[in-house]
């Protein structure tokens, strides 16, 4: 059985083979040489020396196509996709056919070094495919970058690579759910509270309890917002009571009815407020403050008031 790296040398000659028929051996002379040299030891697998035997052609004055795609493609495989992305662009100037070339070059190699865990070098390939070819797709490619980003703790690099998964494969409930996390790890409850309800839907019963949790953390945060900065009494209602109806996280729900309490006796709903108080000595995990706090509040609503009008 061929190795993956005969294969993959395989697919390269491949391409310059592409090159030579495409664009064919424009230069004479020394750089014709330089560049026959050249393809000699990118076919024996030694692209460091083609690599300079290509350069020594450009040096020489060959700037054809031909030169500088063979040149561009040693540089890519190299790794050095900076001085690849340079030769591809002046390729492309010279002829805008090479830009599908360029990108599917980049795109392998970044394929490559997302699974060797090389998520910077990945991106970096990406970056310039995406610059010489603008709306190439990244199918293959998009999806282990979020998640190599995610992983590391990148989350703003990750998100733009969440987002183009999901426009090439469609709502998968798992990626969704990544790309929540990605978003809610970034402080922006808002905006993973839509992608975790839309996971919600359709996540495997396994991962259902896991997503139930962040929907209610997020849910808690987003309601305290609307209580503390906004003023929005209805919605932090509608919040807060999403986490109690989802039981989750538990170490929140003391809390939430807490909260849930203060509203309504801040709306005048007295008798409502004392049995959200008086919840909160049911659960568990309240602690001994919350739960004399809600001791206090439901003595001062029974003990100052009657049981209905302002609290």
């Amino acid at each position: 059985m061929r190795s993956w790296t005969d294969r993959s040398r395989g697919r390269l000659l491949g391409v310059l083979l592409l090159v030579v028929v495409s664009f064919g051996c424009t230069a004479g002379g020394s750089e014709e040489a330089a560049i026959l040299r050249g393809d000699e030891a990118f076919a024996r697998g030694d692209v460091t020396e083609a690599l300079a035997e290509y350069r020594l052609a450009l040096r020489q004055g060959s700037r054809g196509i031909g030169a500088l795609v063979r040149a561009a493609h040693a540089y890519a495989w190299s790794g050095r996709i900076d001085e690849a992305r340079d030769h591809y662009r002046e390729a492309i100037e010279a002829d805008p056919e090479v830009a599908d070339m360029a990108a599917a070059d980049l795109l392998r190699v970044a394929k490559r070094a997302s699974e060797r865990g090389d998520g910077v070098g990945a991106a970096t390939a990406v970056e310039a495919a995406m610059e010489l070819k603008p709306g190439v797709s990244l199918t293959g490619v998009s999806l282990p970058l979020a998640r190599y980003f995610a992983r590391n703790g990148q989350f703003g690099r990750a998100l733009p690579f969440y987002q183009q998964a999901v426009r090439e494969i469609g709502t998968d409930p798992e990626v969704l759910f990544e790309m929540a996390l990605s978003h809610e790890e970034l402080g922006d409850c808002q905006r993973a509270l839509l992608f975790f309800e839309q996971a919600l839907e359709e996540v495997s019963v396994a991962r259902r309890s896991e997503v139930e949790w962040h929907v209610g953390n997020c849910s808690f945060e987003l309601a305290r917002e609307a209580y503390e900065e906004d003023e929005d009494l209805e919605e932090a209602l509608r919040l807060y009571e999403v986490t109690i109806e989802l039981g989750e996280p538990r170490n929140r729900l003391a809390q939430a009815w807490f909260e849930m309490g203060e509203i309504l006796a801040e709306r005048g709903e007295c008798t409502a407020a004392v049995a959200a108080f008086e919840q909160v000595l049911r659960e568990d995990l309240a602690g001994a403050v919350l739960m004399e706090a809600a001791r206090n509040r439901v003595d001062e609503i029974r003990f100052s008031r009657s049981g209905d009008g302002p609290c």
